[in-house]
């Protein structure tokens, strides 16, 4: 279950992904699979060659792309994830989820 969320970053990411970026998008998150995790990133991408060379930059497997709408992403959680936001200067997620 997705929080704190707004509708225009979602609308952000999704165009930015259809276009073939790298893009990235962290939210509350709240999975009784992951207890310990209170935050995922989304880094998607159209591009799916793109996004392939982009998970083994930091030792991602093609085979956890999730594939869902449309809108192909990885999903980063702990320490994968403050690592790769800060490899990627997302500094103003880092902040904004406490995730420093």
């Amino acid at each position: 279950m997705a929080f704190g969320l707004k509708r225009a970053d979602l609308q952000r990411w999704k165009t930015s992904v259809k276009q073939g970026n790298i893009s990235f998008l962290t939210h509350y998150w709240q999975d009784s699979r992951f207890p310990e995790y209170y935050s995922v990133t989304k880094v998607g991408c159209s591009d799916m060659e793109k996004l392939i060379t982009w998970g083994e930059k930091y030792q991602l497997q093609e085979n956890w792309i999730h594939l869902d709408k449309n809108f192909p992403h990885f999903d980063l959680l702990g320490a994968k994830q403050r690592e790769i936001l800060i490899a990627e200067n997302q500094l103003e997620q880092l902040e904004k989820f406490s995730l420093m």
